[in-house]
């Protein structure tokens, strides 16, 4: 099991957030005491984190990726309806393939 941080960096006061994510609440609450993440910034399914926190997990071994591809892997995971994150390989392979186009007439 693996923990994810987005590299997003939203304004919230002076401070830049991102996302923390992991494939259980377990390993996500244990990452966020680790970095000294309150339990009070946890949102159901994921830590909303300041940039140097990010920093932290990162060298605590959590996985840094772009937010696109946290998208992504949120998205398979819901289409798969798991609670676990697809491989993060696979993930960056199904962003490459091309997107069919909606208003095409050929199958």
């Amino acid at each position: 099991m693996t923990v994810y941080v987005d590299d997003h960096r939203a304004p919230y006061g002076r401070m830049k957030m991102c996302h923390m994510v992991a494939d259980s609440d377990a390993e996500l609450h244990a990452m966020a005491d680790r970095i000294g993440v309150a339990r009070r910034h946890y949102q159901g399914d994921h830590y909303d984190v300041c940039w140097s926190k990010r920093a932290l997990a990162i060298k605590a071994g959590a996985v840094g990726v772009r937010l696109r591809t946290l998208g992504c892997m949120r998205l398979l995971r819901r289409q798969r309806g798991t609670r676990a994150y697809p491989a993060l390989d696979e993930v960056l392979a199904w962003q490459r393939e091309p997107m069919p186009n909606p208003r095409s007439t050929t199958p």
